[in-house]
């Protein structure tokens, strides 16, 4: 999954951006709400994680512009207010879910995977191609019932592959959503986690087609 996190305190952004990369997401970072704002209209990603006090523009405002373009990006705000009120207003505006810094990791890891479950529910928790099938939610590979171990790089590369099923995605697509938006790589760093993915793929009726020079396709051979 691509998140995204609108955060001025950089210390507390590289912290949890790195936690989550660590998980196998892709993660970028703003630390400024007019950034923020613009990056989410016109890059967005798979679930945002959205400072309220932020410089140039709050996140309460940048919360109001999503939901009035009609993204609907599952939302965690932090915030390092206890007012209730505080916590009404984000709710209203369309926020999914609420944290008050400081907070454990794991606690911010548990909220990311409920609404990443929530998320999965609007499509269909478990999304079928050939004999797999894959848990959107939990972000978990099975076939007939046995976990197919994916590393991160794989994980984000199936992901990005499976939500386009059928379709070209161009490299620069799967970098996106490999490395982070705007990473500083070669193209070719997809090569050998795809290489690896077929491999674990294999006989289980699907197939990862390159085009060369331009990306992949992964489709149901059955």
């Amino acid at each position: 999954m691509r998140i995204v996190i609108v955060e001025d305190n950089d210390s507390l952004a590289s912290g949890i951006a790195h936690r989550l990369r660590d998980l196998g997401h892709a993660v970028d970072v703003l630390n400024d709400g007019e950034d923020g704002d613009a990056y989410l209209a016109s890059e967005g990603g798979d679930l945002v994680i959205l400072d309220i006090n932020l410089p140039g523009m709050s996140g309460l405002e940048i919360l109001r512009g999503m939901r009035a373009r009609h993204d609907p990006t599952p939302v965690l705000m932090l915030t390092a207010r206890t007012d209730t009120s505080d916590k009404v207003e984000g709710l209203d505006m369309g926020a999914d879910d609420y944290l008050v810094k400081p907070f454990e990791m794991e606690e911010l890891e548990a909220r990311i995977r409920a609404l990443l479950r929530r998320r999965g529910v609007t499509q269909s928790p478990i999304q079928s191609i050939g004999a797999l099938d894959f848990d959107v939610g939990a972000r978990v590979l099975r076939a007939k019932g046995e976990v197919i171990g994916l590393r991160r790089r794989e994980l984000a590369a199936f992901e990005c592959l499976l939500e386009r099923k059928g379709r070209l995605v161009p490299k620069s697509v799967l970098i996106d959503q490999m490395y982070g938006v705007g990473a500083d790589v070669d193209d070719k760093v997809v090569e050998a986690p795809i290489s690896r993915l077929r491999k674990k793929l294999a006989g289980y009726d699907v197939t990862i087609k390159a085009a060369r020079g331009l990306g992949y396709l992964m489709e149901d051979t059955e």
